[in-house]
């Protein structure tokens, strides 16, 4: 894969603790970054919570619960009355 060049802007504190970190983990800040990314893409490809959230009814379902708990209309129950 080839690779570019990406600059970015970060606090200084950030970029000490990177390059402490990446020394210690004996790679480079390049590498943490790319992991990091790809710990992300990956994430976000696999979240099964994207696909839950497009089923319609759930959607609704979900406001509507939303919704009833903003304005009190929940009637709370302990665990014990749930699951005996």
């Amino acid at each position: 894969m080839q690779k570019s060049r990406i600059n970015l802007t970060l606090d200084a504190d950030l970029i000490d603790f990177i390059k402490e970190y990446a020394e210690t983990q004996r790679t480079t800040v390049s590498e943490v970054f790319t992991q990091f990314a790809l710990k992300l893409k990956r994430v976000k490809e696999n979240d099964p919570t994207e696909t839950i959230l497009a089923d319609p009814d759930f959607s609704d379902s979900l406001l509507s619960t939303i919704e009833r708990v903003k304005v009190g209309n929940v009637n709370w129950l302990s665990y014990d009355e749930v699951f005996k």
